[in-house]
Parts: C-alpha cells; structure tokens; sequence
C-alpha cells in the first residue's frame, strides 16, 4: 500500500500545482484590467507592454506574498 500512497499524493500535488497555475494566470488577466482601468481614471494612457509589465510584477508580488508565512508576526513569546 505505500507505493498506492505515494503515487495518490503524487497525482494530488500535481493536481494541485495546476489548480494553483490556473488562479495564477486568472489573477493576472484581473490585474491587467485594473491596472488600465486605473490607468484610465488618473487620465494616462500607458500602451500595453507597461500594462502587462505593471501587472506582471503585481500578480507576481501578490503571489510571493500569499505564500510566505506569518507565524513570525503571531509570535507572542
């Protein structure tokens, strides 16, 4: 049975890592469409390579900062 288990958490972990890829690239297209729409009400109108570079870095430090952990902060010793 141990073989049946590594292969389960093996499929489970590549499940996941696809599940987590798909949010990835739906939370770029969101960041993209509130970058221009920002863009937009401050009165500038940046082409789209600064609007995917803008998103780009956004998504990617909301990534990064989602998966760091907090445990330092809640440290009451």
């Amino acid at each position: 049975m141990g073989l049946l288990d590594s292969f389960g958490a093996l499929v489970g972990s590549i499940v996941a890592s696809l599940v987590l890829l798909v949010f990835a690239i739906l939370s770029y297209f969101v960041t993209v469409f509130i970058v221009q729409a920002g863009a937009g009400l401050a009165g500038y109108s940046p082409s789209g390579d600064f609007v995917a570079l803008a998103a780009a870095v956004l998504a990617g430090a909301a990534i990064v900062g989602g998966a760091s952990p907090l445990t330092a902060l809640g440290d009451e010793s």
